[in-house]
């Protein structure tokens, strides 16, 4: 047997956004997922509140009768370092008389679960590079413009790729210039989706059929986000792609796509859609498309990868429809960092393409196990 030790992986999830939950439930899917005979894994939590715990118990966070799970504060507190000197995860505080701080092993890479603001959009990202600490997934420019629907939408445009009509706009222009929120709004046609612009897992979102409906729209987005990002309907299939970086540093990869049908029920596929209430959807993997689209949303799928610069892996989302002429493409959004639980469409992809979840987990850890540091 190998004297060589494990890679010590820590798998860190919860965290303050409004996706808290879905991050524990994808955290509990790959931890049972990771093999222990392979690497050396601590779980890590991130309360709602910000504070960083090792949990006991991982399983607790499984998704169970429509209950979502949250991180305790009740574990002991940890801490990342911050220079490049050690990995060593640090214990803050104890019990009576043991040390204020005492190291807890060197970790060799992260794989942030995290969902939302304060995780998949570059802050913990930027946490991490501080001490040249391996991680798994984008870096923090890819996740800070995915996370950010007008900057992503923006760069994909400036890249030549079809995006959907839209604006956006922020709370204080719509308290002092309404009228001409609405004019622009209503030049996009109704109904229109209603967004905060750095948010997912469809929280915050409202479809609006008329004026009547766009101010409490407004204020729901604002309450997540003081950043609104209004697009118009899109008619077509809602189709999804996985991405993942090949091991080998050649093209990225990509999943057989995957659709989304909402069958009854919800009006799109929201929160609860997605979490809650899947007996209304369908999810079919691989999608029932021709061998030209398939292959056009998989080429589409690496263009938007690399046009936003992402690493490790990624979820595209886009629409086709037939109708529109050539492809019928049009992109609706990347998510450097889709869920991951065992029912969540990006595993579910992969697995209809013929590489299972232990093996998916294993190779992001192997991604970013050989991912250079001090080099941003």
């Amino acid at each position: 047997m190998s004297s060589q030790p494990k890679p010590r992986v820590a798998v860190v999830f919860g965290g303050r956004s409004s996706e808290h939950a879905i991050s524990c439930v994808t955290a509990a899917g790959v931890l049972a997922a990771l093999d222990r005979d392979v690497y050396d894994v601590v779980p890590i939590g991130i309360t709602t509140t910000g504070r960083w715990v090792l949990v006991e118990d991982p399983a607790r966070f499984e998704l169970t009768d429509g209950a979502l799970p949250e991180v305790p504060a009740t574990g002991t507190p940890v801490g990342l370092p911050l220079d490049v000197d050690t990995k060593a995860l640090q214990r803050l505080g104890g019990a009576p008389g043991a040390p204020a701080l005492a190291e807890l092993g060197e970790v060799d890479v992260v794989l942030p679960l995290l969902h939302g603001p304060f995780g998949e959009d570059g802050t913990l990202q930027g946490l991490l590079e501080l001490s040249d600490t391996r991680y798994v997934g984008s870096g923090v420019l890819a996740s800070a413009a995915g996370m950010d629907k007008q900057v992503m939408k923006l760069l994909l445009a400036g890249q030549g790729l079809p995006v959907g009509p839209w604006t956006s706009f922020r709370a204080r222009r719509w308290d002092t210039d309404r009228d001409g929120v609405v004019a622009e709004v209503e030049a996009l046609g109704y109904p229109v989706f209603v967004k905060p612009a750095r948010a997912g897992s469809s929280i915050g979102i409202t479809r609006v059929t008329s004026r009547e409906g766009l101010a409490a729209a407004v204020a729901e987005a604002v309450s997540h986000d003081p950043k609104v990002v209004v697009e118009a309907a899109l008619v077509g299939r809602e189709i999804e792609c996985g991405v993942l970086e090949d091991l080998d540093g050649g093209e990225p990869l990509t999943s057989l796509p995957g659709e989304v049908e909402v069958v009854g029920g919800h009006d799109f596929y929201d929160f609860e859609a997605k979490y809650l209430d899947s007996g209304n959807v369908r999810l079919t993997c691989p999608a029932d498309l021709p061998d030209d689209v398939v292959a056009a949303v998989r080429r589409t799928a690496v263009r938007v990868f690399e046009a936003m610069g992402a690493e490790g892996l990624a979820r595209v989302d886009l629409f086709v429809d037939p109708a529109r002429g050539e492809d019928g493409i049009v992109v609706n959004e990347i998510n450097t960092m889709p869920g991951f639980t065992p029912f969540s469409m990006y595993p579910r992809m992969w697995a209809a393409t013929g590489v299972d979840y232990p093996e998916l987990v294993h190779r992001l850890i192997q991604l970013a196990l050989r991912r250079p540091t001090g080099l941003r």
